[in-house]
């Protein structure tokens, strides 16, 4: 009996090799999600344009400062082509803080105007991003009191003590009811997903050594959201350089969930980022020789680690005290100090 199988290949067309059109520069299969790793590098010229150096506070062939309304500065990008991959920033919280400036963003009368506002700003960033380029947003949330300006001998932090607050006038009974904790930061997601911007996780910072609620019938706050936002399916994401090795070899992403101790005193800024809160959005999102953006600069942490690490940044500061931190952390980090 014989044991032959029949060849079922027969009359088949031999398969072709991989065609040179569908493999990429890195080697791999030229698929939407991988065309996303291999983003175009926007040119070194843009940082030389005569008019961006005229309009900079600061300019370097790295970096730039602008010193600016954060609208008036994402306009002017856009409208010199300036494309960058990664946008890191924690814009002023609801109610937080006085920085001096009239119509500053965190000092509306109702928290919808407050995300209104942000709102026009991010608007303003859709073009500036790039297809494959991520958006991180840092956002904590408050209370409405309604109590008037406080009275309590409450530690709290100096700069939180600027008289009446938005939180401190009467509520509309809605959103804006004593004790009602104001889910800004969600709410604030739910109108970016609203308006197209795809979320990708609600990263949870968690503050091992918080400052403290001095309140008696809730729990004390120790956290803030991190989100990611992007603006297509695929998008340059690199985590093997920030995820978790396990112990196959593999690398999984990171959790979530970041242990992180906030900044404490930092010099000339009431709300400083950590340095550590920026680690897995800027080198996670953007490539090499990529363009990182921080439209509410502040002390400049955001630019400081994209320059240790060889990226290109932009920032955007109100206060031009903030862009004089900047600019000095910025040479600081490029004389080796």
């Amino acid at each position: 009996m014989s044991t032959n199988k029949p060849d079922r290949s027969a009359g088949r067309e031999p398969p072709l090799p991989p065609s040179s059109k569908s493999i990429g520069a890195n080697g791999l299969k030229q698929t939407p999600a991988n065309r996303a790793l291999n983003p175009e590098m926007t040119p070194h010229e843009v940082f030389r344009k005569r008019a961006v150096k005229r309009r900079a506070f600061y300019a370097d062939r790295r970096h730039l400062v602008f010193n600016d309304p954060v609208e008036d500065a994402l306009r002017f990008l856009k409208k010199h082509e300036i494309e960058v991959d990664c946008i890191v920033t924690s814009p002023p919280f609801y109610g937080q803080r006085d920085y001096g400036f009239e119509g500053q963003i965190g000092l509306e009368k109702h928290p919808r105007e407050y995300i209104k506002r942000l709102m026009q700003v991010f608007d303003l960033c859709l073009p500036v991003l790039k297809k494959t380029g991520s958006l991180w947003v840092n956002l904590g949330d408050t209370y409405w009191s309604g109590k008037g300006a406080t009275k309590s001998g409450e530690k709290k932090q100096p700069a939180r003590r600027f008289g009446i607050r938005p939180q401190d006038k009467p509520g509309d009974g809605i959103w804006t009811k004593p004790k009602q904790l104001l889910l800004v930061p969600h709410r604030f997601a739910i109108a970016m997903q609203d308006a197209g911007w795809l979320v990708r996780n609600d990263n949870v910072w968690i503050k091992p050594n918080p400052i403290p609620d001095q309140v008696r019938d809730r729990c004390s706050i120790s956290h803030e959201y991190v989100f990611h936002f992007t603006k297509e399916r695929w998008y340059y994401f690199n985590r093997h350089i920030v995820g978790r090795e396990m112990p196959s070899g593999s690398t999984m992403p990171p959790l979530d969930t970041w242990q992180i101790p906030p900044s404490r005193g930092a010099k000339g800024h009431k709300a400083a980022f950590s340095e550590e809160l920026v680690r897995i959005p800027v080198l996670a999102t953007t490539p090499p020789q990529g363009i990182v953006l921080d439209p509410f600069a502040g002390s400049g942490t955001t630019l400081g680690f994209a320059s240790k690490h060889g990226f290109r940044s932009i920032a955007i500061d109100m206060k031009p005290e903030y862009c004089e931190q900047t600019v000095k952390l910025l040479k600081g980090v490029s004389s080796g100090d």
